[in-house]
């Protein structure tokens, strides 16, 4: 048996021990290596001879060598190939590096650290997501989320980044179909194993992407989804990705959990502004306000703060310039002081603007040749619409002007 076959072995034997996300069980793992911390579990303690050790501590260990004396690793990951099932380890060639970020993030809910490794179904490598953007939001998302959802999920899918979410209800379920409808590739971390559809409505959804994407758990095949494995499962969806979009979350929203995990990993983290009288979008609303996530309304914003730098720059956004824009700042002074209805004197409207009676006499007649003001009986006044300039008038706008 090579090194590497030992230690997927051995992770897999220490993954069943219990709940995945253990900080304890990855130091051990970082510093024994698992081999030796499996072999160092499965010596249980001459209860004759203590060393040191009180009785339940003995207990604890005479357990633990039992559980993993009772776990065949070969045959379960065996097993999980004839389902198209691979499990990927750090160091493997498919190994996101990525998740190894996790080590020094502090811990949130007693939970952290790398997994011991990723069980995978479908034909998306994990070392392929160094380009993706997870997105996460409520379950009883609004109409208007889900629709913002798909929008920025298939935008950033189109810009040939992978979309990584949890294939929940809601948002989570919008942002993939978002990517899918873009052709673009997309991702679902579960909190259950791979082989098992949850929610079970979502069923195709997983199939399709276990034939045409990647579903991903550290958790082995067969396992139930639990509240706290949603919780640990969340840090993965954050550290697999360069970002993390929050689109709607309540005060209380498994969400804010997520965007916990990316800012403790120093990663972007965005929200999508809703409206103020609409609960989902209370937790997006407070991570704004406070700083911690950066407001984004389009795939571009996304994608300007995931991007290397100078990368997908966003252009100030703008109105479309206008016939009167391009025109000199005298000539606008001009144009300014002319009243709309009643008509003024070339007097009157040298006075308001501040401009002597010649220069505005001028003015005024070039400014109706161009279309924006017209002399009547009484004096000057705006034409009550615009004809716009005409290409051989554009030339004339720049220089014209006192």
């Amino acid at each position: 048996m090579t090194a590497s076959e030992a230690d997927r072995l051995a992770r897999v034997a220490l993954a069943s021990l219990g709940e995945p996300g253990d900080p304890r069980m990855a130091s051990l793992v970082a510093q024994l290596g698992a081999p030796a911390l499996r072999d160092h579990l499965l010596e249980a303690p001459d209860p004759d001879r203590p060393a040191g050790l009180d009785a339940a501590e003995q207990r604890m260990r005479r357990d633990v060598a039992v559980r993993l004396a009772s776990v065949d690793p070969a045959r379960d990951l065996s097993r999980a190939e004839r389902l198209g099932i691979r499990f990927v380890v750090p160091g493997g060639d498919e190994w996101p590096s990525r998740l190894d970020d996790l080590m020094a993030a502090e811990t949130l809910h007693e939970r952290g650290g790398p997994p011991l490794g990723l069980w995978v179904k479908g034909p998306i490598r994990l070392d392929e997501l160094e380009r993706s953007v997870a997105f996460v939001g409520s379950r009883s998302a609004t109409t208007y989320g889900t629709s913002v959802a798909a929008d920025l999920a298939a935008g950033v899918a189109h810009a040939g980044y992978a979309v990584v979410s949890g294939a929940a209800f809601g948002v989570d379920q919008a942002a993939h179909r978002g990517a899918l409808a873009a052709g673009g590739r997309t991702v679902a971390v579960l909190a259950c194993g791979v082989d098992r559809a949850y929610p079970t409505a979502h069923k195709p959804l997983l199939d399709h992407l276990g034939r045409h994407g990647a579903v991903v758990s550290e958790l082995a095949p067969g396992r139930s989804p639990t509240r706290v494995r949603f919780l640990t499962r969340n840090r993965l969806i954050a550290a697999l990705t360069r970002g993390t979009v929050v689109v709607e979350a309540a005060v209380r929203s498994g969400a804010l959990n997520s965007a916990g995990w990316a800012s403790r990993l120093h990663r972007p983290l965005m929200g999508v502004p809703g409206p103020v009288s609409v609960a989902q979008s209370e937790g997006v609303h407070h991570l704004v306000r406070t700083g911690a996530a950066t407001l984004v309304t389009t795939a571009d914003e996304v994608l300007e703060m995931v991007g290397a730098s100078g990368e997908h720059l966003v252009t100030r956004p703008r109105g479309a310039t206008t016939d009167r824009d391009r025109l000199p700042e005298r000539v606008r002074q001009v144009l300014e002081a002319v009243p709309r209805r009643q008509a003024a004197g070339v007097e009157s409207v040298a006075r308001t603007a501040g401009i002597h009676l010649i220069d505005t006499q001028a003015t005024l007649s070039r400014l109706e040749r161009l279309g924006f003001v017209e002399q009547v009986a009484h004096g000057w006044r705006l034409r009550a619409t615009n004809a716009g300039v005409s290409p051989a008038q554009t030339a004339e706008i720049p220089t014209m002007g006192p």
